[in-house]
């Protein structure tokens, strides 16, 4: 079955363990080679990331493999190479680590069949034809016998086929002698050629006299043009020139040693040498980060493009944040609790760190809900408790909260006072109901009212964190185009979820009025638990917070606060926006490894990972500039190897023109 994508796929170049090699052709009519990771195999993340890496990494590497397009998020992802190029699927593949097996060429009908006993040799001729003195004539019959022997006269033996069984005539290896032509010695009698099967009517024995042996040796025929010596006598042979031909090809072996070892002595040292701190590769692919970021820029981008770059820069500022509140519902008359258990209800969303103090920015509604809000999540919470106990079914879940919402209030321990809450941040991979380490506490600053921009500022108690930066200027124009970044989960059970940061283009549709303030409204969103993520610019910096589109159906996190409004807030809360050395060292690692650099960003990385191990996309991307290198550690030795190689063949082939000229001063002129 032929994978899906944007080409013709023509035949199968050759396979692995993990996926496909395929000749294709795309919609311009140019030839490409195609890998195709199997399905089933990109169902494993670390293959599917393992294949996107190998892939990027031959890209950026000097004397690599450059691919024309990829799709890294496909059910089978997929990376074209242009024919031109080189196999580059192939490469792709051995680059991996797999068993690489091309497919056999099948033999064209110009292919000659193998010899055997149902393809037995046909027989060569034994050598080539006698010269004669005259030209061959036609001849009417059959050919008469001279001196005994059969003779042909149509012309030169030609060998058709397989040696046949003759009766009566036997096989000769040499050609026929004419009888009109004129000969300088007496009628020669043909030596028999040993033939595959016993003959019948030859004669048992045949002359083997030569006709070019001296006088003495020949019987006399009267033939009146015989001289009684040789008529012309051979030259002797030249005399070998041993010493010279040595001399020429000791000088040739030396000057392909001496380029050679020029062209490994200067290309030696031009590329960088390889970090110590590189692993040996274990298992069929190469090494991955240990340590998941959650974030992945380079597989939810274009790699290497600016999208990734923002997303690597801003992403390790993201914070999963879970906000605990606990109280009583009591009816509002008579203060009586509905329950004898205080009941306990969580609210989460996104946000980020603002300044290396550890103060983040999120959603105000996420921190402290208000008061009708708070009550309703409470008596939902309420509800599911009585259906675990059978005291209420599931149809009725939603008549029991209506029918409580407006008599009922939610306090603290005491009639008339407030639920406890309690704040908590996770970074990079995240989960639900998680109140220990690595969850971090927080104690809320300060909080703005939905209609004044819906934010609220939570310090949290841990230091060091890797902070973001707040673009200038005003809200983005309508058509801009950004990424919005948010944390989202794909589990069906939503208290003890996995929670990861995703990202997703996104353009400015319009603007509108949600209180006092003016958002942005954009055309998509990440998921309900956005709501106080980010929008970003191709540099990296916030150009917006993520909030509830009131016009929106469902509640979409499609409305985009601006940054004066967090500007606002940071100084109502004493502090500002900042970044620490670290991140500024994480950012040049970052223009470090785009550039190629893998030697600067690993030592840049390094330090990041030791100061902020917070930041795990600092410890990925250290990972991937590793993995970078080594793999152009692996493919330098065959560029500087066919360097020399062509340079001890160039050599050669001076030595050989050299030689030309010298043989051909040397011939004689006649």
């Amino acid at each position: 079955m032929q994978p899906e994508g944007p080409y013709r796929f023509t035949h199968v170049l050759g396979s692995s363990q993990v996926g496909k090699a395929w000749a294709a052709i795309d919609g311009q009519g140019r030839l490409v080679t195609v890998a195709v990771l199997d399905a089933a195999v990109a169902a494993t993340p670390a293959w599917r990331e393992a294949f996107a890496a190998t892939a990027n990494a031959l890209a950026q590497t000097q004397g690599g493999q450059t691919f024309a397009y990829a799709d890294f998020g496909a059910a089978a992802p997929w990376v074209a190479y242009p024919a031109e190029a080189g196999p580059g699927a192939e490469k792709l593949f051995r680059a991996l680590g797999v068993d690489y097996q091309p497919v056999p060429e099948v033999a064209g009908p110009n292919t000659p069949p193998a010899t055997g006993p149902a393809n037995p040799p046909v027989p060569q001729q034994a050598g080539p034809p006698q010269p004669v003195s005259g030209v061959p004539q036609s001849v009417s019959g059959p050919p008469q016998p001279v001196s005994g022997v059969p003779q042909s006269v149509s012309g030169l033996p030609q060998v058709s086929g397989p040696p046949q069984s003759v009766s009566g005539v036997p096989q000769v290896s040499a050609p026929p002698y004419a009888p009109w032509a004129m000969h300088g010695g007496p009628v020669p009698v043909q030596p028999v050629s040993a033939a595959p099967h016993p003959v019948s009517g030859a004669g048992s024995e045949a002359s083997t006299v030569d006709p070019v042996l001296p006088d003495a040796d020949r019987s006399s025929t009267g033939d009146p043009f015989t001289a009684p010596v040789r008529r012309i006598k051979p030259s002797p042979p030249p005399p070998r020139r041993t010493g010279l031909w040595v001399g020429i090809g000791a000088a040739a072996l030396a000057v392909a040693l001496a380029a050679g070892a020029t062209v490994w002595a200067v290309t030696g040292d031009e590329e960088p040498s390889v970090p110590q701190t590189l692993p040996t590769a274990s298992g069929a692919f190469p090494s991955a980060p240990a340590i998941n970021p959650g974030l992945k820029p380079w597989a939810q981008a274009a790699p290497y493009s600016p999208e990734e770059r923002a997303l690597a820069i801003a992403g390790p500022s993201l914070v999963f944040v879970e906000a605990v509140f606990t109280g009583t519902l009591r009816e509002a008359k008579s203060n009586v609790p509905l329950s004898v258990t205080p009941v306990t209800f969580k609210r989460r969303c996104s946000g980020f760190v603002v300044n290396p103090d550890g103060h983040i920015v999120t959603n105000g509604q996420c921190v402290r809900p208000a008061v009708d809000a708070a009550r309703e999540r409470a008596l939902y919470t309420l509800g599911r408790i009585l259906i675990e106990q059978k005291k209420l079914t599931t149809p009725q879940l939603d008549g029991y909260v209506q029918s409580k919402l407006n008599s009922t209030v939610f306090t603290g321990a005491e009639p008339g006072s407030e639920p406890t809450s309690q704040v908590f941040g996770q970074f990079n991979v995240a989960r639900g109901d998680l109140t220990a380490s690595p969850a971090i506490p927080g104690q809320v600053v300060r909080v703005l009212e939905p209609d004044a921009g819906n934010l609220a500022l939570v310090k949290l108690t841990q230091p060091s964190l890797p902070a973001v930066e707040l673009a200038e200027g005003g809200a983005p124009a309508p058509g801009a185009a950004l990424l919005v970044l948010g944390y989202r989960t794909t589990d069906a059970d939503f208290r003890a979820a996995t929670y990861t940061v995703e990202s997703k283009p996104a353009q400015v549709a319009g603007t509108a009025n949600q209180g006092s303030v003016a958002v942005s409204r954009l055309n998509d969103d990440v998921g309900i638990y956005s709501a106080g993520g980010v929008a970003l610019d191709t540099a990296g910096r916030v150009v917006g917070v993520l909030d509830t589109d009131r016009a929106a159906s469902g509640g979409a996190n499609r409305a985009l606060v601006p940054v004066s409004v967090v500007t606002g807030l940071l100084g109502a809360g004493g502090t500002s926006s900042s970044r620490a050395d670290t991140d500024r060292v994480y950012r040049e690692g970052l223009d470090e490894f785009f550039a190629g650099r893998n030697d600067d960003a690993i030592a840049s990385f390094d330090r990041v990972v030791e100061a902020s191990p917070v930041n795990v996309l600092a410890q990925a991307y250290r990972q991937n500039a590793i993995d970078r290198a080594r793999l152009a550690d692996e493919s330098d030795g065959m560029p500087r190897l066919l360097v020399a190689s062509l340079a001890a063949l160039g050599g050669l082939l001076l030595v050989g023109l050299v030689v030309l000229v010298v043989v051909f001063r040397r011939r004689p002129r006649y």
